[in-house]
């Protein structure tokens, strides 16, 4: 039987000398839950871990595009959909959304630009109609303050974005779509980050299932890594995600929540983005859209005291707001030179 480990992050000064950094960030952690399949989690002191998970719980991740990990990192989502669930297709236009991307560079670390909604139901966009939507943008943002992530599935737009000014790639298939996405992004040399998704958009939550989400999720992150790590995609490029809201229910969503810090078993920088997602708006009573903001603002901060490396949001200023308060509240650390 597999044994998993997962740290319970704290943050703050009353750290004891014996406590690991978690990845090499803001968090630590005296204390490991020990999950089994089908066995009630159990607590050990950090002592227990055994020498592989202990080394990738507590090593260094390189970084990427620039800044480290001594903090939570923003990325922005910028959609230039029309059909957007977040957002009602407000950047549908180029102009518009270079805009709002040269607006929210203040608050984010970087700027995840795509041109294909994957909210429930929705259609795939055939690849010149992609590109005509997010090239344009790229083109607009590229040479600004804050690297460029595009956010597709298809190689051939991935690689026209690349060509544009982008600097990363955000496949949400985790490379399962186009088979030809895995050559391409080692050829390239970028970073990758690969999100777990049961199904595809029209499909993926008529009935989401699995035997344990949290560890299922987990073993198929782990095989995605090794998969592009045999095309020839450096572990050091990869960041995982494990894809709230996608192909997941209520309580998928949250078991994922509640226990993320599992996935940095994984060696990789973790991604989370439930900004506006559906299950905001059930436990709140928050209407679609921007009315969720403070409920994403909130999962936020969960994440970041998890040892979350990546926080995906469309409220940048309002997480931007946040984060910098509790950095200083709970760490007593924040950027002195912000006006």
């Amino acid at each position: 039987m597999t044994t998993y480990w997962r740290p319970l992050p704290q943050v703050g000064p009353a750290r004891p000398d014996n406590a690991p950094t978690l990845a090499g960030g803001w968090a630590w952690f005296t204390h490991v839950e020990v999950l089994e399949r089908g066995q009630a989690p159990q607590v050990e002191p950090v002592e227990a871990l055994p020498g592989d998970w202990r080394a990738r719980l507590t090593a260094p991740r390189p970084a990427l595009m620039g800044p480290g990990w001594d903090r939570p990192r923003l990325m922005g989502i910028l959609n230039v959909t029309p059909d957007s669930f977040s957002d009602g297709g407000v950047h549908a236009e180029a102009e518009v959304a270079i805009a709002a991307g040269r607006a929210m560079a203040d608050d984010v670390d970087l700027i995840d630009i795509g041109g294909e909604s994957t909210r429930p139901g929705a259609r795939e966009v055939p690849v010149e109609e992609e590109m005509a939507r997010v090239l344009p943008v790229i083109r607009g943002l590229a040479g600004g303050p804050r690297p460029l992530s595009i956010d597709t599935r298809k190689a051939g737009v991935a690689r026209a974005a690349l060509g544009a000014g982008a600097a990363m790639v955000n496949d949400v298939s985790a490379l399962s779509f186009d088979a030809g996405m895995a050559a391409l992004v080692a050829e390239a040399g970028v970073p990758l980050c690969l999100m777990h998704a049961q199904g595809g958009p029209e499909t993926m939550q008529d009935d989401p299932r699995y035997d344990d989400v949290l560890l299922d999720i987990f073993d198929w992150l782990a095989a995605r890594v090794s998969a592009a790590e045999a095309a020839g995609i450096d572990r050091e490029r990869i960041l995982v995600d494990p894809g709230i809201g996608f192909g997941k229910t209520l309580a998928h969503n949250l078991a994922l929540l509640g226990r993320v810090s599992l996935f940095h078993g994984l060696g990789c920088p973790v991604l989370v983005g439930a900004s506006r997602k559906r299950f905001i708006g059930t436990i709140s009573g928050a209407g679609g859209g921007r009315p969720r903001a403070p409920g994403s603002v909130a999962v936020a901060l969960a994440c970041a005291a998890q040892g979350v490396q990546v926080l995906r949001v469309h409220d940048t200023s309002e997480t931007a707001q946040a984060l910098a308060l509790w950095r200083a509240a709970t760490q007593g650390s924040w950027d002195e030179d912000r006006p």
